[in-house]
């Protein structure tokens, strides 16, 4: 049986093996994890769709290929292998088979990252180097690779673009293939020893190489702003016991703050944007990633789409599908295709402020934090006085090559004053 490159969503033509958990000669049971792949939208685990023996491995760990090309070979007991099973990956040999189905999907938070090719050695470079590369104008040719067949990773590209900082898990093994004549020392851990240390799974690897590319690549800028949450809170108490009744779930917060953001986007175009070369290029359409807990393993960031003529009720049925498709690991890469703003939900934690790291190559993030009650100065005709109120803080973090302050805080302080004064029950 081939097990071919998955079609990992409509937008996605190739992918690259990041790791395989089996080798020749393997026995594998149906679902057992055969290889993770990555692509330029996310990372996701390819099981085994038959139980059977690995016969054969076509594609190298670190290798870039098209959908359809055969990536493993499994001998299924009762099924006669054939010439095409054990020929080196080529889609147009392989008999005609339905791409493997996904099994878990993790997202990467480099959700548009560059499609096209770049070679070092003979070797093609995945999506996510190819993107850092284009971004930073690197030349890859001078960058030592430490992957397989020196092969130039992300790490490897975030040490440059980091000052050169060098990677801590390259092996003694990869010398002759680096030049590098010792390895690189790893810390030993302060007060505690190695049976403690935690290593890093593909989603937080992920995550960490997006958040140190996004910090170098971004001049981030805080802003917040505190909100009285009173009309929110209103509809929210007379509608909300309806609104569970019939969907199921709650009607939060999030949903209203994400409307009063896509209102206030559409006033200021230029936060709904992303930094090409030199220029903006602002997106015709206001499409929110949402950032999703995935019960403190992991967190990606899924879309609704074509939010600006959605109302508060849409936006909520569109959260509440994502995270539902995100816990269940049912998203497809094109769940993460083409955000434009992201808000990250801090709230139900009962934060004070967040300063969120940008989603490249956005240009903003909106965190939104805790809302409790708190006294707050009412001032009036007749003199200030003094009531309770629900109260939250939003804070976001800006690119400042894309505007400057003044606009980000008009653009907050129309958010602000939207969350305050909407008639928000026409909106459900």
């Amino acid at each position: 049986m081939n097990v071919l490159m998955p079609q990992l969503g409509e937008t996605v033509s190739e992918g690259t093996i990041a790791v395989w958990h089996i080798k020749v000669g393997d026995t594998v049971t149906k679902d057992d994890p055969l290889l993770d792949v990555e692509t330029d939208k996310a990372a996701i685990e390819v099981p085994a769709p038959e139980a059977g023996v690995i016969s054969a491995i076509n594609v190298a760990e670190g290798d870039t290929v098209d959908v359809g090309v055969v990536l493993v070979v499994i001998d299924v007991e009762g099924e006669k292998s054939t010439a095409a099973d054990t020929e080196t990956a080529n889609p147009a040999a392989a008999p005609a088979q339905v791409p493997t189905p996904v099994a878990a999907l993790i997202s990467s938070p480099a959700s548009t990252l560059a499609t096209g090719a770049v070679a070092k050695s003979g070797a093609m470079l995945s999506p996510a180097v190819r993107k850092l590369v284009s971004r930073h104008n690197l030349d890859v040719s001078a960058i030592a690779g430490t992957g397989k067949k020196g092969r130039v990773t992300r790490q490897d590209v975030l040490a440059i673009i980091n000052g050169g900082t060098a990677r801590t898990d390259a092996a003694p093994a990869q010398t002759a293939v680096t030049g590098r004549s010792t390895p690189v020392p790893v810390p030993t851990p302060i007060g505690s020893d190695a049976r403690s240390l935690i290593p890093f799974d593909r989603i937080r690897k992920l995550t960490a190489d997006h958040m140190v590319m996004s910090k170098a690549t971004s001049p981030h800028v805080l802003q917040a702003v505190e909100v009285d949450y009173t009309g929110v809170d209103a509809v929210r108490k007379s509608h909300g016991p309806g609104w569970k009744a019939d969907k199921g779930y709650s009607l939060t917060y999030l949903p209203f703050i994400a409307k009063a953001i896509v209102l206030g986007l559409r006033e200021f175009p230029k936060i709904n944007s992303s930094i090409v070369g030199e220029a903006l290029q602002l997106h015709p359409l206001i499409n929110l990633g949402i950032a999703v807990d995935l019960n403190f393993e992991g967190l990606v960031v899924p879309v609704v789409r074509d939010c600006a003529n959605k109302s508060v009720g849409q936006i909520a049925e569109g959260i509440k599908a994502l995270s539902i498709k995100a816990r269940s690991k049912s998203l497809s890469p094109d769940d993460f295709a083409g955000g434009t703003y992201t808000i990250s939900n801090s709230g139900p934690f009962g934060t004070l402020m967040t300063a969120p790291v940008i989603n490249q190559p956005q240009v903003a993030i909106m965190s939104t934090d805790g809302i409790r009650k708190r006294p707050v100065v009412i001032e009036s005709e007749s003199g200030d006085s003094i009531a309770i109120r629900p109260v939250g803080i939003l804070a976001q973090s800006f690119d400042h090559r894309a505007f400057d302050g003044a606009y980000s805080a008009a653009f907050m302080n129309r958010v602000r004053n939207i969350l305050e004064q909407q008639d928000w029950a026409s909106e459900l």
